[in-house]
């Protein structure tokens, strides 16, 4: 891999649920309801190890070898349906510092990404609902990538939408899934997470806890 120069843009790629905004309790419900009405039983901690994965992998795991391309598609798309009506209906709020930092980069030049596993009806649903759309010159979501996280596709495929290196690039994550992605993509992360240690370049509990310098010092 050719090295970055330090006069190229720099640009930060952000993951979005549980990152800048918590749907997590929608998802569980919305996952949880979908599979009931398949007779597929799910417990929560199945759920909380599916974080940050496509749901094709997801399902895939859950139902079974057996389980025909159609079946889980259809399932796949109910359970998100039912996810933005809980959004819609019930409403999203931005993770703390989450709407100061991507204004703040912004101000300071950085391109910004969305680079999620999560269907794109649903990344524009959370977006438009916390109002920082516009800060964001790209939206990768699943429908734009063949392979999900930890694969590194997702963030080389925003990069190269947003013109800019692997290497100078920092990913924003709350999942272990997605740390390991940008490091197989040749970037620098930071890990976010209230529950866990993330094995990122910086972790912290939250967004509001970063130092004011902490993604130019990831780029020298």
């Amino acid at each position: 891999m050719t090295p970055a120069r330090s006069d190229e843009p720099r640009a930060v790629l952000w993951d979005l649920d549980g990152t800048l905004v918590d749907s997590g309790d929608y998802h569980w419900r919305s996952w949880r309801d979908t599979l009931a009405a398949e007779g597929q039983p799910l417990t929560y901690q199945q759920f909380l190890d599916s974080f940050g994965q496509r749901n094709d992998r997801i399902l895939a795991g859950w139902l079974g070898s057996d389980a025909s391309p159609a079946r889980i598609t259809r399932i796949g798309d109910a359970k998100e349906a039912l996810y933005r009506e809980f959004a819609r209906r019930e409403g999203l709020v931005a993770l703390p510092g989450a709407v100061q930092w991507v204004q703040r980069l912004h101000e300071n030049g950085w391109r910004q990404a969305i680079a999620s596993s999560a269907p794109r009806a649903n990344v524009q649903v959370m977006v438009d609902a916390v109002g920082i759309a516009g800060y964001f010159e790209a939206l990768v979501a699943a429908e734009d990538v063949t392979i999900g996280k930890p694969d590194p596709q997702v963030f080389l495929a925003a990069a190269a939408r947003l013109g800019v290196s692997p290497g100078r690039c920092v990913v924003v994550e709350d999942a272990a899934a997605g740390i390991e992605a940008a490091r197989a993509g040749g970037m620098r992360s930071i890990g976010v997470s209230a529950s866990a240690t993330l094995p990122a370049d910086v972790s912290v509990r939250s967004l509001a806890d970063l130092s004011p310098d902490a993604f130019d010092r990831l780029l020298g």
